[in-house]
């Protein structure tokens, strides 16, 4: 109805009476711009019976919502009823359980702690296998681990081994000389991976004078480990450099003997 109402308002007469009615004092002045417009249909009767429609949908739609309700209430009274006589019912069974079950209830409780107990067991032992199994498992990646790094340590030795003695047949004729150009000898220092290079007559003025340096050859690249009398670190560090660099032991030792020589005369 209020959708009927508000069509009505909308009209066509109305709003072509209210263009007229403001219109009306210009009709003598002449033909304004609004009169040279074309002439709109909003179709307002089309609208006006469309929502007369809507609204007897509507009404229809109310009414099967009203039944609806209706037959529901219905049927759910009738259910409530129902249910009342089945709570009465269960109201007497289970007054007859709680009868024999308090003659049980003692069993039960004993039972049940006694289930308890054996289930308080049963995870104790299940999280100490749990927690041994862990351990194994972390043991053994441990153990892998381990056995792959002495075989990578192992190969690495062989290789460096292999390269060292390769190393070797080509340095040893060649120490021999520099040996006996530079007055040199070499020594064992007592500790792995460590030669002693010693110099004779550096200091004129004390024959028996020695020089020597130890030489740590474990690794890829060789150092100076220490030196008597000490020499400058960065001269050394750089001879250092250029032997890992050129690999010419010879050059290397010539230059450690001028370092010593060097500092005996300063």
């Amino acid at each position: 109805m209020a959708a009927s109402m508000a069509a009505s308002m909308m009209t066509p007469s109305r709003f072509g009476n209210s263009l007229s009615g403001g219109q009306a004092p210009y009709a003598a002045v002449g033909p304004s711009m609004a009169d040279t417009l074309p002439t709109i249909d909003f179709n307002f009767n089309d609208l006006r019976e469309r929502m007369a429609q809507f609204t007897v949908r509507f009404d229809e739609f109310i009414e099967r919502g009203r039944k609806r309700v209706l037959e529901e209430r219905n049927a759910f009274r009738m259910n409530v009823a129902d249910l009342g006589d089945q709570q009465r019912q269960r109201k007497h069974s289970i007054a007859e359980l709680e009868s024999k079950s308090s003659n049980h209830a003692h069993i039960v409780a004993r039972e049940t702690q006694e289930t308890e107990e054996m289930h308080e067991a049963i995870r104790s032992l299940t999280a100490q296998k749990e927690e041994h199994v862990s351990r194994r498992d972390q043991i053994k990646t441990e153990i892998a681990s381990v056995q792959a790094n002495i075989r990578q340590k192992r190969e690495a030795q062989s290789a460096h081994q292999r390269a060292l003695d390769e190393q070797a047949r080509h340095n040893v004729p060649e120490l021999r000389v520099w040996e006996n150009c530079l007055a040199m000898r070499i020594e064992a220092t007592g500790v792995d991976d460590r030669l002693r290079f010693v110099f004779l007559s550096i200091d004129e003025r004390d024959a028996e004078r020695e020089c020597w340096f130890d030489f740590h050859i474990g690794s890829k690249d060789y150092t100076v480990v220490s030196t008597k009398p000490r020499l400058d670190k960065d001269d050394v560090e750089s001879a250092q450099e250029r032997l890992n660099e050129t690999q010419e032991l010879g050059v290397f030792l010539k230059s450690m003997r001028s370092l010593f020589a060097e500092a005996v005369t300063a």
